[in-house]
């Protein structure tokens, strides 16, 4: 056989083995900055690519709840209807977004009349700093420790040190491991966030438009699950979405600026929008990309300067109201997906008032929230503030926070 055969043959073998291996997509490995639990998509809305392509959906069986799987307080005192003490550390303070929780808790320590809270922490979002502030309010005494975490494992250790110590924990925002608090309050279930956020994204950039995410921390476990569920719910609903790249910028406002800038500079015209995913990280992208010049031209005010259609840039994060209303009102940003901190720190005092009282067991389903009325209790130990919330031109300017 001469040389010129057994080349064409061994090149056709080639080919065909390739051929039947199975082809792994790159869009397939989830987005840096995601966690690795199971994902459980949303259903895609009338019209996206994936809904067109889904089979008839199948009848599936009612999931059996999950049980409790909190931890509990050893020794912790009978203080059903008095006077308790709590501290407040979240991930930082003297953020809008923190601000605006710990507004919610003294009006629920308010409205209670037996609840005083005090909100405490880092003025940056490290944790060893924050496990650091938490030691110290073990040491000193209180009756009750509302969280929000920096890193879920990270923080566990000294909750579950909390616990042991006959201290109530109770977490909102930014999760722990299970075990090392008793109740969780999630502000939205992980998958409808990540709907909204990429369903927004898709309206302004189509389902074939190419983006970026600005985070705060690759273990920021809030963000790195939406991340999760956003990925998981593109590839189902969108496939020919484009993630690019996935950046972090540690809740410093000004390291998100930069980091936004270091993107559109990196990928020009390739790249049609950007997530942020924290409430310093939003603005900051934001503010970028106003003074880039790239704001998309339908929406942008005489004072943005509006690009060509191919080189706008649209932006799509989580923040609160004031911090973007500037962004909101020029046309910058035509959406901000949410929901009310306010009302996150009031439930979560209200949570843990439930706590205390004996009124909220393991064996719960709901809660009492005061004028939020009752919160329902899922995944076992977590109770549910209720779905996001998207704040736009015509809504924005009726909040304040």
């Amino acid at each position: 056989m001469s040389k010129k055969v057994f080349s064409a043959i061994l090149m056709v073998a080639l080919a065909l083995s390739v051929a039947f291996v199975p082809a792994v997509a790159q869009d397939e490995v989830r987005w840096v900055g995601a966690d690795d639990l199971p994902v459980s998509p949303l259903e895609c809305p009338e019209g996206a690519p994936g809904a067109a392509m889904a089979e008839e959906p199948m009848e599936e069986p009612e999931a059996a709840a999950l049980e409790y799987n909190g931890g509990q307080p050893v020794g912790a005192p009978d203080l059903a209807g008095q006077e308790i003490v709590l501290v407040d550390v979240p991930k930082l303070i003297g953020i809008g977004y923190f601000n605006a929780t710990s507004l919610g808790m003294q009006q629920a320590a308010e409205e209670l009349g037996n609840v005083k809270v005090t909100t405490d922490g880092p003025t940056q979002g490290d944790i060893v700093q924050q496990v650091a502030f938490i030691e110290q309010y073990i040491t000193q005494g209180v009756n009750g420790i509302l969280f929000a975490a920096n890193d879920p494992v990270g923080i566990s250790p000294v909750l579950r040190r909390a616990l042991e110590s006959g201290i109530h924990v109770v977490g909102y925002d930014a999760n722990s491991e299970p075990d090392a608090r008793e109740w969780f309050v999630n502000q939205a279930e992980f998958n409808g966030i990540a709907k909204a956020k990429i369903d927004s994204m898709v309206a302004e950039i189509g389902p074939e438009g190419s983006f970026a995410i600005v985070t705060s921390s690759f273990t920021a476990p809030n963000q790195s699950r939406w991340i999760s569920e956003m990925w998981a719910y593109a590839q189902k609903c969108y496939p020919d979405l484009k993630w690019l790249e996935t950046v972090e910028s540690a809740e410093d406002q000004n390291l998100a600026f930069q980091q936004t800038q270091t993107l559109l500079n990196k990928y020009g015209p390739d790249m049609d929008g950007v997530f942020g995913m924290s409430s310093v990280a939003f603005p900051g992208a934001a503010d970028a990309v106003a003074q880039a010049g790239l704001c998309s031209p339908d929406d942008a005010a005489a004072d943005v300067a509006a690009p060509d259609e191919e080189s706008a840039v649209a932006i799509v994060g989580l923040s609160t109201p004031n911090q973007m209303r500037p962004f909101v009102e020029n046309g910058c940003v035509e959406s901000v997906v949410l929901w009310n901190p306010v009302d996150l720190g009031y439930a979560a005092v209200y949570v843990m008032r439930a706590v205390v009282d004996g009124t909220l067991t393991p064996e719960s389903t709901e809660v009492e929230a005061g004028r939020l009325g009752k919160l329902q209790v899922v995944n076992g130990s977590e109770i549910l503030l209720g779905p996001p919330f998207v704040y736009t031109q015509d809504n924005i300017a009726d909040f304040d926070f």
